[in-house]
Parts: C-alpha cells; structure tokens; sequence
C-alpha cells in the first residue's frame, strides 16, 4: 500500500502562484510514475500533468502548458507543481497519483489515464479569485 499526502493548496488572486507538493510512502518511490490531476466544481477529474520514473518525460494538459511546471525529487519521495500565473478557471481540487505498476506506454495517452494510477491522496484546494 502506498499512501500518497498532498499539500500547498490554498486561496490566491488570478496571476499568482502556488506550488504543490505530493509526499509517497514507499521505499520504491523512485519507480513510480507520478500524474496531477483536479476536479473543478460540477466537473469531471482531469489530467494536469505527468512525471515519468527517469523525469525524462514530463506531460501536461493543453491547459497549464507554459504555467505549470512538474518536478519530482526521488531523496525526498515527493513531486511538486509549480503552477504560475493562476486563472481563475485552475480553482479546483488537484489530486496526486501514484503508479507502480510496470510495464508503462512512454505516451500522453498512457499518462493521462487515470485509470493507469493505483493510488491517489485526498486532494488540496486551489481557489483562484480574478
């Protein structure tokens, strides 16, 4: 089992920023895939971004591309979003996920499925006022 604890949410203003942090359990943290997603009120969860075990490959939803950036730090067994320029449409709840299964597709189809994530924490609030 792996647990998966997000932190860093909170209330800003449109333009500011805010960076996440997702801590997993787990001696193994190193080979974990690691995906953002959130879920805006009356919505759907969606992706938000997507770190692969080498950080070689990094994802990110059409978006946020260009204002979040996702960073994984393997002593620390956490990965980070750093999100800039917040708009007001980015209030929502962001979800950390981990996965450790093998093997895994190198392809945004592949991590952008939640599906493909066995573990996730409760989420952290993001509110973003224009």
């Amino acid at each position: 089992q792996v647990q998966v604890v997000e932190s860093g949410g909170g209330s800003v203003q449109a333009g500011d920023s805010l960076r996440l942090s997702c801590a997993a359990s787990g001696r193994a943290f190193s080979r974990y895939a690691m995906g953002w997603f959130r879920r805006a009120p009356g919505k759907e969860r969606v992706f938000v971004a997507a770190i692969s075990v080498s950080e070689e490959s990094v994802y990110y939803a059409d978006s946020v591309k260009g204002r979040f950036t996702i960073s994984r730090d393997n002593a620390k067994n956490t990965v980070y979003l750093q999100m800039n320029s917040l708009k007001p449409e980015d209030t929502a709840v962001y979800s950390c996920a981990a996965d450790v299964a093998w093997p895994r597709s190198d392809s945004m189809n592949y991590y952008s499925d939640s599906l493909e994530y066995d573990f996730w924490g409760q989420g952290t609030q993001v509110t973003v006022s224009s």
